[in-house]
């Protein structure tokens, strides 16, 4: 029945149609290729189950993903992707996980079974605990990555694997200038043996960075090209090193490697394990649309995959995850922490940021379009069905 309603002129489409889908395919791969990660925040009802996720990163060709606990669906569902997955031990476990047997057990739950098949590459033990209020997560917090550590030591992950925890820049006591960046004195207690550990075992810093709190905090003093990637700002050049910083984010990165130095520390690799920009916020959070949003992205897209290092670390490529995936209905806060997302539930962009695709943004604009819209707007994963459906009738 089928193929007597395909007809000769549709399958002469099909062959027309595939090397234009090819040739943008080829050029979507080569502009993710460079890993750029993606945070996978689940505070939703309405979600996707993590099969359906697997396809959409698929088609993003997305290699890093983080995600806030060790959801086991998620990681069956990624077997044998080839995906590499930073999982994380939640807070409400730091009373718990500092006592060897039980961050042993932990990791017999969590990883063991699944990292065979699953690329666990990462464990991220607590987040934001440092520049929190609750000082007993605080005083947890070096011992339960000692002993995940350690745990992973006694299963021989530990060169598989990597422990670390993510900061707020609210850790930081001083920012700007970057060869000025320290970290405030009250958390020096903390911090000190925390950079130990990281400088003993090699793993990397991670850290939260958003420059969207930086303008949105002060519209009239932050430049919003500068914080947004754009072409179009003067920058700022340090007074001490006189390195040149034409985008707040990589700023802020070597205000952190600073900090670190300072405190004694000077082989400690710092990456972004959040990092991202709203597409819609409250009356008072400025900035917050989709053009921004999408220009902050793009942007960082392009410098992720063009493996630049910051002025500091120039051979450094920038090491980003970007928040977030989906916009999380369920979040709480301002309207802005519920769209942060490239994806709607859906499916489908927020956004454009992809190659030729309806765009929101003006024309001279520098965003470089990296997202799976497909052809003039025509939704990519649209496009994989419409191509399957007519080559079935051939």
């Amino acid at each position: 029945m089928m193929a007597t309603a395909c007809s000769t002129s549709s399958s002469l489409i099909v062959f027309r149609v595939l090397p234009l889908f090819l040739l943008l395919s080829e050029a979507f791969l080569r502009a993710h290729g460079a890993g750029m990660g993606i945070n996978y925040g689940q505070i939703a009802n309405n979600l996707p189950s993590p099969s359906k996720v697997v396809g959409l990163l698929q088609s993003l060709n997305v290699s890093k993903v983080k995600l806030y606990d060790a959801d086991p669906n998620v990681l069956l569902a990624f077997a044998n992707t080839n995906v590499e997955f930073i999982i994380g031990i939640g807070n409400e476990y730091l009373q718990s996980v500092p006592d060897a047997a039980k961050a042993q057990a932990w990791i017999e739950t969590h990883v063991k079974p699944y990292i065979g098949r699953t690329k666990i590459t990462c464990i991220t033990v607590g987040n934001e605990v440092v520049a929190g209020n609750d000082t007993q997560l605080v005083t947890n917090l070096v011992p339960a990555m000692q002993s995940v550590y350690k745990a992973l030591v006694n299963l021989g992950l530990d060169k598989q694997v990597t422990v670390t925890t993510a900061h707020s820049l609210n850790i930081l006591a001083t920012s700007y200038p970057p060869s000025a960046g320290s970290f405030r004195p009250d958390l020096a207690e903390v911090i000190q043996p925390l950079l130990s550990f990281h400088s003993q075992t090699g793993y990397p810093f991670l850290i939260n960075a958003y420059p969207f709190f930086a303008y949105k905090g002060s519209p009239g003093e932050v430049s919003l090209d500068y914080a947004l990637f754009g072409s179009n700002n003067q920058g700022m050049t340090d007074p001490v090193t006189n390195l040149h910083y034409d985008n707040m984010l990589y700023a802020q990165v070597d205000a952190v490697y600073t900090a670190i130095k300072a405190m004694g520390h000077s082989n400690i690799e710092v990456k972004v394990s959040e990092t991202g920009w709203p597409s819609k916020g409250d009356a008072d959070e400025v900035g917050a649309t989709p053009q921004n949003a999408g220009l902050y992205n793009g942007n960082l897209f392009k410098r992720v995959q063009a493996r630049q290092g910051t002025p500091a670390k120039p051979s450094v490529p920038i090491d980003v995850h970007v928040f977030a995936l989906f916009n999380e209905n369920m979040k709480p806060g301002p309207a802005s922490e519920r769209n942060y997302g490239l994806f709607y539930p859906d499916g489908s962009p927020v956004y454009n940021i992809g190659f030729h695709g309806t765009n929101y943004l003006p024309e001279d604009t520098d965003i470089a379009y990296t997202s799976a819209s497909g052809i003039n707007g025509f939704p990519l994963f649209s496009l994989i069905v419409f191509l399957v459906a007519y080559l079935m009738c051939l």
